[in-house]
C-alpha cells in the first residue's frame, strides 16, 4: 500500500511504503532504506526489473540457450510455454493480508497451471556453507566473525569439507544492532555471489565466495582430498603393490596403513613391522594420530615420521621401503630403513611418481558452496491462500513445487516450509534485504490450477502469463515495475513448470 502523507512539513511530497516493517517515508526521486523501492512522481516503483526466465530449447538432444545473460526486454513475445515468471523484481506480499504480487496462470501440455510469485522477507534465514578443504579452520562451535561481529559458527565437518552455519534469527535479531546489520550484509553478499572476509575464533582467516576456491589464511585452496586415509589405501592398493613395501596415508580423521588394511591383505601385502602412534580402530585404520591443523592431511604435522613408533625387529628388515603421503597428494615422502630400522628420507623413485599424480588427479577442485536456507512463514503462505496450512500440506504432498528464482529448492521434512537452495543456481543478484534486518529472496509456488482451487487460492487474482509478458500487473499490486528482463534457464536446472 502507498499512502501520501498529511500536511506535516516534515513529510510533504513523501509517500509511505509498506513493503516491509520499516515503513519508510520516501521523498520524490528517492529510494527507501532497502534500495528496492522508490518514489517516482508520487507512485511507488519497484526498482529492480521483473525477471522472466526463458526455457532452453532442446535441439537434437542439446540444450541451446536463448541468451547467456539477461537483456533489456523490448516487449517481444516468445512462446508462453517457454516462459516462467520468477519472483526476482516481483515485489512482496507484506504486510501479509495481500495476495502475492503475481499469480500467473499458464497451460502446459494441456494442463492448467498456476504459479504464485513473491519476494519473501526472511527474518528466519541463514546460509549453510561447505568449504572443500582438508585443513583445520577452527574448533567445532567456534564463532565466525565478520568485522568483529559474530555471524555464525563452525559446525560438524563432512567428508573432505569444513562446514559453517551462518546467519539465523539469533544473529539477525537476537544480538546488538551492529551484529544484525553485519549478519544481514554478510548473508546478502554470500547469496549474491560476492566474496566475504571472515575470521574464525581460535582458527583461520577465510575469504569465501560461492563457486570459487576458498582462501584460508591467505592461501588459495586448490583441491579437496580424494578420501580419508583408509579410502585412499583401498583405492590405490593394487597400483602400489610390488612397488613399495609399506604405504601410510596420513589423515586427521582416519590414517590408513597398507600392510594392515584389509585392502592390502586381500592382494597379499606382507607385514612390514610398522607401528603407528594413534588410536587403532580396525586393522589398518587409525584415529587421532595428531592434532587438527593445516599440515599433512589436515593435521598439525610437518614431519610425518613423528606418528611412527619403532619398527618390529622381528618383521622389519634394513632397506625396507616406505611411502608416506597425504590425502590430497600435496605432501609426500619416500623413506628406506637403515641398519637400525630407522626411516631415512630418500629421493622419490620414478616408479612411485605416477601414483602420487594419480591421487592429485582424483582430487576434485576445491570450491565454496553456499546454500541459502529460510522458512516460508505467514506472509508468504497468506499470499498464496487464505488458509496457509493447506499450502504447507500441498508442498509436503508434492502437489506444489517450490522454486527460488526458477531454481529447484530442497524442502526439509517436518513442519513448516523450510527451503534450501544453492545460490549459484539462481540468476545474479537475486537476493535483496530490508533493514529490519532480513533478507529478501525470490520464491515461487507452482501447481495445477485444480490443486490451487482445492487449497483455497486467490483465484480472483490469477492473471494469464500472456498478460504478464505484455506488461500488465495484477490488481493487488500497488507499485509500478521498473520493466522486465529475460534470463536464460540455467543448464543444470530443470524447467520449473513440469
Amino acid at each position: 500500500m502507498t499512502t501520501k502523507t498529511n500536511g506535516d512539513k516534515r513529510f510533504m511530497e513523501k509517500i509511505r511504503c509498506d513493503a516491509c516493517p520499516v515503513m519508510c517515508f520516501i521523498a520524490d526521486g528517492k529510494s527507501g532504506a532497502c534500495d528496492r523501492y522508490a518514489n517516482e512522481n508520487g507512485e511507488l516503483l519497484r526498482l529492480d526489473p521483473l525477471l522472466v526466465m526463458q526455457r532452453r530449447v532442446d535441439e537434437g538432444g542439446e540444450l541451446v540457450p536463448f541468451l547467456d545473460g539477461a537483456d533489456d526486454w523490448d516487449g517481444e513475445l516468445f512462446a508462453t510455454q517457454d516462459a516462467f515468471v520468477t519472483a526476482i523484481g516481483a515485489g512482496t506480499t507484506y504486510p501479509d493480508y495481500k495476495p502475492a504480487p503475481f499469480i500467473v496462470g499458464s497451460v502446459v501440455d494441456g494442463v492448467d497451471m498456476v504459479t504464485v510469485v513473491s519476494e519473501g522477507i526472511f527474518s528466519y534465514c541463514g546460509a549453510k556453507v561447505k568449504i572443500d578443504t582438508d585443513r583445520h579452520i577452527g574448533p567445532e562451535r567456534a564463532l565466525v566473525r565478520v568485522d568483529g561481529e559474530p555471524v555464525g559458527h563452525v559446525t560438524t565437518g563432512e567428508y573432505g569439507s569444513q562446514m559453517l552455519s551462518l546467519g539465523g534469527v539469533h544473529h539477525l535479531t537476537g544480538g546488538g544492532k551492529k551484529e544484525g546489520r553485519v549478519t544481514c550484509a554478510t548473508l546478502l553478499a554470500l547469496c549474491n555471489g560476492d566474496a566475504v572476509d571472515m575470521q574464525v575464533d581460535d582458527g583461520s582467516s577465510l575469504v569465501l565466495q560461492a563457486g570459487r576456491p576458498p582462501v584460508i589464511n591467505n592461501v588459495v585452496e586448490s583441491r579437496m582430498r580424494v578420501g580419508c586415509g583408509s579410502a585412499t589405501v583401498g583405492m590405490f592398493a593394487a597400483q602400489w603393490h610390488g612397488l613399495v613395501d609399506e604405504v601410510v596415508i596420513v589423515d586427521d580423521h582416519i590414517t590408513g596403513v597398507m600392510s594392515e588394511h584389509q585392502a592390502g591383505k586381500v592382494i597379499g601385502w606382507k607385514p612390514s613391522g610398522i607401528k603407528i602412534i594413534g588410536r587403532r580402530s580396525t586393522p589398518g585404520r587409525y584415529f587421532q594420530v595428531a592434532e587438527p591443523g593445516t599440515g599433512w592431511g589436515g593435521t598439525n604435522l610437518t614431519d610425518p615420521l613423528t606418528i611412527l613408533g619403532p619398527f618390529d625387529v622381528r618383521i622389519a628388515i634394513p632397506g625396507q621401503s616406505l611411502l608416506m603421503v597425504s590425502t590430497t597428494g600435496e605432501q609426500f615422502g619416500y623413506y628406506e630403513l637403515d641398519d637400525d630400522l630407522t626411516p631415512v628420507a630418500k629421493k622419490m623413485p620414478k616408479r612411485l611418481q605416477p601414483s602420487i599424480q594419480r591421487i592429485e588427479e582424483n582430487c576434485e577442485p576445491a570450491l565454496t558452496s553456499i546454500n541459502f536456507m529460510g522458512g516460508a512463514g505467514g506472509s508468504l503462505r497468506a499470499g498464496v491462500t487464505e488458509n496457509p496450512v493447506k499450502l504447507t500440506r500441498s508442498v509436503k504432498d508434492a502437489l506444489t513445487r517450490v522454486t527460488c528464482g526458477g531454481a529447484p529448492a530442497y524442502i526439509w521434512p517436518g513442519g513448516g516450509i523450510t527451503i534450501m537452495v544453492d545460490v549459484t543456481n539462481l540468476p545474479e543478484n537475486a537476493f535483496g534485504y530490508v533493514p529490519t534486518p532480513a533478507l529478501v529472496a525470490p520464491i515461487e509456488f507452482t501447481m495445477r490450477k485444480s490443486d490451487y482451487m482445492a487449497l483455497g487460492g486467490h483465484l480472483d487474482h490469477v492473471m494469464s502469463i500472456d498478460d504478464v509478458l505484455v506488461g500488465k500487473i495484477g490488481p493487488q499490486n500497488d507499485h509500478k515495475l521498473a520493466g522486465k528482463k529475460r534470463v536464460a534457464q540455467q543448464m543444470q536446472n530443470p524447467w520449473p513448470i513440469g
